[in-house]
């Protein structure tokens, strides 16, 4: 009793740590940068579809002999993925009719064995699949975003077209890594599924033992039956926890490169290269206290002055950043559009809406380079010694 105790608790942590792992997949959302590829490039992610989780097998009626193939969930792929613990399926002993009640209970339990076996199986070879898939991806996806970024380190122009289409084959091999993730929640949930099924068989073979009317060679069967059910829960066990690990941590890569993408389309922009997603080093833990409230004063970190057309600044805005927050990971900033009070009133008025113009569109700098758009704020100033619109970035 204490040990079936300690299996059911074992395989409901895993199903638990699987659920929680499907909440974080939904939380932090999957779908492509539909804004980003409007923005810049239009519609590029291809819908990716999901099969549904298989349901149960349908016991057969009659007993049948089971001899199970050696089973891996490691197919053989191109190029190696991994290692995958290998999966070898319970041989499960026939038996002989005693001609008792209780041995037709044994055939029928037998053969419910049988057909959780197969589940398990093609629950593997899914699962190997889809690591196979995935690993496939995520090379097409690190082969075009290192061609965009030799381009952009060597030099090259603004939007260039053959960058936004080395972009969207990045994208779309990462909208194919999602998808895989949808996937592997299929076939978690499908060997959670399992998982309960060869615990109420467990019960059911416990339970025959006390039957009436039983014969030495059905108890014999029982017991042979007892031990291959409790193996099987152990590869099922195995089977749940590695999928589980596969779905948080392909979540977890995603969702940091759907952030890098937003930053190399920026790049791609304005032809030039940036550096790593700036949000993601910089999320506070959790509990910690948020900014109520922006100010500037001080030193700024930067000083954009827009007295000429196409004034390029992300590149050093982007580097000052980059250090401001590896001083202060947690730092929030103030865009202060500066404008100068020389000339007439018209000439000022115009003067603070190319200001106030300028800064809106460092705000979208900043947050394409990652910083999230809540430590961000944006105030207006007027400055004697300005002699044209300035846009100063202060570190809150």
């Amino acid at each position: 009793m204490t040990a079936k105790l300690a299996g059911r608790a074992a395989i409901s942590s895993i199903s638990a740590q699987f659920l929680r792992a499907m909440v974080v997949l939904t939380a932090i959302g999957l779908a492509g940068c539909a804004d980003v590829d409007a923005m810049l490039f239009g519609e590029s992610g291809t819908e990716q579809e999901t099969a549904p989780p298989a349901g149960p097998t349908a016991a057969a009626p009659t007993p049948a002999p089971v001899q199970a193939a050696p089973l891996t969930t490691e197919t053989q792929p191109a190029a190696a993925v991994g290692t995958v613990a290998t999966i070898t399926p319970v041989t499960i002993e026939p038996g002989s009719d005693t001609g008792t009640a209780v041995s037709k209970t044994v055939a029928s339990l037998r053969s419910q064995l049988a057909a959780l076996q197969g589940t398990l199986m093609a629950n593997a070879q899914r699962y190997g699949d889809l690591r196979n898939s995935g690993a496939a991806a995520a090379g097409a996806y690190h082969e075009a975003r290192a061609r965009i970024t030799t381009r952009l380190q060597m030099g090259t122009t603004r939007g260039n077209p053959e960058l936004v289409a080395e972009w969207n084959r990045a994208q779309s091999a990462l909208d194919q890594l999602a998808g895989n993730i949808n996937g592997l929640s299929a076939v978690g949930t499908s060997v959670a599924s399992d998982a309960s099924t060869a615990h109420y068989m467990l019960d059911q073979i416990n339970a025959t033992f006390n039957v009436s009317g039983a014969v030495d060679e059905d108890h014999r069967q029982l017991s042979v039956l007892q031990d291959e059910t409790n193996q099987s829960i152990v590869l099922i066990d195995r089977l749940l926890t590695d999928v589980s690990a596969d779905v948080q941590r392909q979540t977890a890569y995603v969702a940091t490169e759907r952030a890098n993408l937003t930053v190399l389309a920026s790049a791609i922009k304005n032809g030039d290269l940036y550096g790593a997603d700036l949000g993601s080093p910089m999320l506070p833990a959790a509990g910690a206290p948020r900014a109520s409230a922006f100010g500037y004063s001080g030193t700024p970190l930067v000083v954009i002055r827009f007295d000429h057309a196409d004034v390029d600044y992300q590149q050093i805005l982007y580097a000052a950043l980059q250090q401001a927050l590896q001083t202060r990971p947690g730092a929030a900033f103030s865009i202060v559009a500066v404008s100068p009070t020389r000339g007439t009133a018209s000439a000022v008025q115009l003067a603070q809406t190319a200001a106030h113009r300028h800064a809106q569109e460092v705000l979208r700098s900043m947050t394409d380079m990652g910083i999230p758009a809540s430590r961000l704020a944006v105030a207006s100033a007027t400055d004697p010694a300005a002699t044209s619109s300035e846009v100063r970035v202060f570190v809150r």
